[in-house]
């Protein structure tokens, strides 16, 4: 039996780490109700992980998931940052700000955060994963002698395999029909945008371990579809985004519930790194043509969290960082529980046929 395996949830689903959306509440509520439940943290320092991490066990004791970010060292360019403020430059003027004179780094990885490893090693949550890449293998043999559940995000075969030689108890099988960001390990390389059906199948058949997958399922119908795959579970992101438990403000929400949600795209505009998002003011901006090249993640964050904010203030949300997979019409309000409940029993009306 595989270390994911003996987690033994009821119901074979993992509510997806989402940073600024998933919340100690939700995760909590999706591992009472028999899933488990995520939290990203990789928007957080070691202290803020810890506070989550203990509101998430005052309200369960069962297993639940912490997710952590390892994206490569950002690259400084001061000619590409500068051409990047220039090209915003307008946009910030419409709403009557200035464009930031400089930008920084708005959150740490994993492997430059030997605080994070420390809490973490103190703490000991039942299960680690990680995004964007693997930690050094000291950090990973850290980790596993926590007694954790290791997980990582996949995109293709060559990521799986890395995976697994590093040591992790299962892989998520990242679509590219997923919300949020690609989990890809170099941006920079060829992303051959693998669907959610031939990956599962692909790691199913060419890797050792329990496979997840993850990208664009709503309901129980497509769990249904990837366990027949071969995945050991489902990871749904966009589906809890309108539970209550939610960090999501009401702006995302409206979104979600309108017809951008029909359009979701995969852009690099936002934060620096590929990233499935509801069409919206920011999306409509590189669909305009002649964007430069952005500055490394999460560099490019820093100018577009300012410019939220800045269009905010004027009463203009399509600015957010609105993520979204291509299943986004599908979501449904309810509490997170409630959720878990109906995709359960879908799951078991799909599997009767």
């Amino acid at each position: 039996m595989s270390g994911f395996e003996r987690l033994g949830l009821a119901v074979p689903l993992i509510q997806a780490p989402m940073a600024g959306v998933s919340t100690p509440a939700m995760a909590a509520a999706v591992s009472e109700a028999g899933g488990l439940g995520s939290i990203g943290v990789g928007a957080v320092d070691a202290a803020g992980a810890r506070g989550m991490i203990a509101e998430i066990r005052e309200r369960t004791d069962r297993p639940f998931n912490v997710n952590l970010f390892v994206h490569a060292a950002p690259r400084r360019d001061r000619v590409r940052e500068a051409a990047w403020l220039a090209w915003l430059g307008p946009v910030f003027a419409a709403f009557g700000a200035p464009a930031p004179a400089a930008l920084r780094a708005p959150y740490r990885r994993f492997a430059d955060d030997p605080e994070m490893l420390d809490m973490l090693r103190a703490v000991r949550p039942p299960v680690i994963s990680f995004h964007f890449g693997l930690p050094p293998a000291e950090m990973v043999a850290a980790l596993r002698a926590t007694g954790a559940v290791l997980l990582a995000s996949v995109t293709c075969l060559d990521e799986a395999r890395a995976a697994e030689a590093a040591g992790m108890d299962a892989v998520v099988a990242q679509g590219i029909e997923a919300g949020g960001h690609r989990g890809v390990f170099d941006p920079a390389a060829p992303d051959d945008a693998l669907g959610i059906l031939a990956l599962t199948r692909l790691l199913v058949r060419r890797c050792r371990g329990p496979v997840i997958a993850a990208g664009g399922i709503m309901d129980g119908a497509g769990m249904a579809a990837v366990l027949d795959l071969g995945a050991v579970a489902a990871q749904m992101g966009t589906a809890f985004i309108l539970c209550p438990e939610s960090a999501a403000d009401a702006a995302y929400r409206a979104a979600l519930a309108g017809p951008g949600a029909f359009h979701t795209r995969l852009t690099s505009v936002i934060s620096g790194r590929p990233a499935r998002v509801l069409a919206n003011r920011f999306t409509a901006l590189a669909d305009a043509g002649a964007v430069p090249v952005p500055p490394d993640y999460p560099v490019t964050y820093d100018a577009g969290k300012t410019l939220h904010a800045a269009a905010k203030a004027r009463g203009e949300f399509g600015f957010g960082a609105q993520w979204a997979g291509q299943g986004a019409p599908l979501a449904r309000s309810m509490p997170a529980a409630q959720l878990v409940a109906c995709l359960r029993d879908e799951l078991a009306a799909a599997r009767r046929g």
